[in-house]
């Protein structure tokens, strides 16, 4: 009779310790951004957002009957993919993260996607990594974006550009991965609507001095000068340069460059600008910024994103009964689509609650998200201008 209890008891334990696994108490979720480099001045935000879904997660209780989330940070710093697969190795190795919301820039995306996600099985959400590229990375199901790619942004530059008059343009790109990628995909579009590029170059980030390229654009001429590169780095520079010599006074910023940030350092410098990054006018973008209050500026790029891509983490794992990468990523795209009621932000609780109870949900969130494909965004985007020395939206496409 002894050696039968102790046998049940063994038989519990061994239960318990495989629901404990599944059901896990304590999931982490890294997040990597730029916290510092060329997008420092979007990182916070961003981070904010992941942090909000978290939060809003863990005071529901109903995550995986009552887990706490805990989002850990770590710097990718947007352009070193060295320290970025570094800085992911730490969090999957060392801080045993459940999955990755981020990263933010294209190349150290790519990069922990090959180096580290792949190699331990990691889900990743990027909520900014655009580059055409990885829609065709080999991920082994671990990869989305709540962020569309760069092909659909050089649809929407053209179709900006043409609707202003705009028949023909000086570019200048980052000359990384995003760079590239957009660069291609404007010319692409905007050539075949008839426009013309009279160059395509690229700057390097980090210099003191664009004079040089700046003088090379201004020779090739143009209507405008398509600026895709980085607000807190070359991106700006090329900007000055441009201004300070009279080369060209008016210019078309796509999601790089579209920041609280470019007004602080131009002002009415840009007035005439025009500019696209994504965003949404759905009743999610409302609810969010309702949500987050005066906290930060929840309207500033990607924080959105952010706030979805944590969000569809967590769902996914409540759709998987656990937080194994390995068991929810072929949840994702489930409880992102529909069949299903309509989720927005401040709702992750009722959310989290119809999943367990085997009701259908369909993640709209804060950015009207909709992944086709392989995990990728549709993507909405808004349309800018600057006017008196302040960034306008005009119109959502």
């Amino acid at each position: 009779m002894k050696k039968l209890l102790l046998a049940t008891t063994a038989t519990a334990l061994m239960a318990g310790a495989a629901f404990a696994d599944g059901h896990a108490k304590d999931v982490k979720i890294g997040i990597i951004l730029g916290f510092t480099g060329p997008l420092e001045s979007l990182a916070q935000q961003m981070a904010g957002g992941a942090e909000a879904a978290i939060k809003e997660v863990t005071d529901s209780g109903m995550l995986l009957d009552g887990a706490t989330v805990t989002g850990i940070r770590a710097d990718s710093t947007c352009i070193d993919a060295a320290a970025a697969t570094s800085a992911a190795e730490r969090l999957v190795t060392s801080d045993k993260v459940n999955a990755i919301m981020g990263a933010d820039c294209s190349g150290v995306t790519g990069a922990i996607l090959s180096n580290v996600a792949l190699a331990n099985g990691t889900v990743m959400i990027s909520p900014s990594a655009t580059s055409p590229g990885l829609s065709t990375a080999e991920d082994n199901g671990l990869f989305f974006r709540t962020a569309p790619s760069d092909a659909r942004q050089g649809v929407v530059m053209t179709e900006v550009l043409m609707e202003e008059g705009i028949k023909s343009v000086a570019l200048t790109y980052t000359n990384n991965d995003y760079g590239k990628g957009l660069a291609d995909a404007f010319q692409t579009a905007y050539e075949a609507a008839g426009g013309t590029v009279t160059i395509s170059a690229a700057h390097e980030d980090g210099k003191a001095d664009y004079s040089a390229e700046v003088g090379a654009l201004a020779s090739a001429g143009g209507d405008r000068l398509v600026v895709a590169g980085y607000v807190d780095q070359g991106g700006s520079g090329i900007v000055r340069a441009s201004l300070d010599s009279g080369a060209f006074d008016t210019f078309h910023f796509p999601d790089g460059m579209i920041s609280d940030k470019l007004v602080e350092n131009f002002g009415a410098e840009i007035d005439g600008s025009t500019g696209q990054n994504p965003g949404t006018d759905s009743p999610g973008a409302k609810a969010y910024q309702d949500l987050i209050g005066d906290a930060f500026n929840a309207t500033s790029p990607f924080s959105a994103e952010s706030y979805d891509a944590a969000a569809l983490i967590m769902l996914a794992m409540q759709a998987a009964g656990s937080a194994d990468s390995s068991d929810f990523k072929d949840k994702v795209m489930d409880v992102a689509n529909a069949p299903g009621e309509k989720i927005y932000p401040g709702e992750l609780g009722k959310a989290l609650e119809m999943i367990k109870a085997g009701t259908d949900v369909d993640y709209v969130g804060a950015s009207a998200v909709e992944l086709i494909g392989g995990g990728e965004s549709a993507g909405n985007y808004r349309q800018v201008t600057f006017t008196d020395g302040k960034l306008d939206v005009v119109k959502y496409r």
